[in-house]
């Protein structure tokens, strides 16, 4: 099973994308998307063309992203929401089923501790995907979504989708 991460951001996307066999991960590609300081809709744009490629490329069956936390800071709020939505748009629009992770259940399922710092995070992904290097925060947090939704996938089966097909599982 291919399993896209996505650590959707207006600024950085970072996208992981690994394969299951059995009980093992074998990492496959990563990244960002980095969208500089144009206009939203040109930042937001970008984001789209670039996972569509990403999909179109490596051909995940299945996708993950991080569910939206709340911020102290309603402007960031909202910026994060628009890349979200942009990441799960290409994700339907390929037919794409999507599952949205808690962070605090991705940091768990990966560190095994959910107040667990970036840098954690960032090791342990280098670690369980025997990474040469150890990858950036965005890229880190991507492919730990996708861990976290490669561990998971049993219990998915069990959890009850919603109509459009989407799970969305908490912590």
């Amino acid at each position: 099973m291919r399993v896209l991460g996505i650590d959707p951001g207006s600024r950085i996307t970072g996208y992981g994308v690994i394969e299951r066999n059995g009980s093992t991960l074998r990492w496959l590609a990563s990244g960002v998307i980095r969208t500089g300081d144009g206009e939203l809709a040109d930042r937001l744009a970008r984001i789209h063309r670039e996972l569509d490629l990403i999909v179109t490329k490596w051909g995940p069956e299945t996708a993950a992203l991080e569910a939206v936390f709340s911020h102290r800071n309603v402007r960031s709020a909202l910026l994060l929401a628009q890349a979200r939505g942009v990441a799960l748009g290409v994700c339907g629009l390929l037919a794409l089923p999507t599952t949205e992770y808690a962070p605090t259940a991705v940091k768990n399922a990966v560190v095994g501790y959910g107040g667990a710092a970036k840098s954690q995070v960032q090791m342990m992904v280098q670690r369980i995907l025997s990474l040469k290097k150890q990858p950036s925060k965005d890229e880190a947090d991507a492919l730990a979504v996708a861990v976290c939704h490669a561990h998971t996938v049993g219990s998915l089966r069990r959890a009850k989708p919603n109509v459009r097909g989407n799970t969305r599982l908490e912590p």
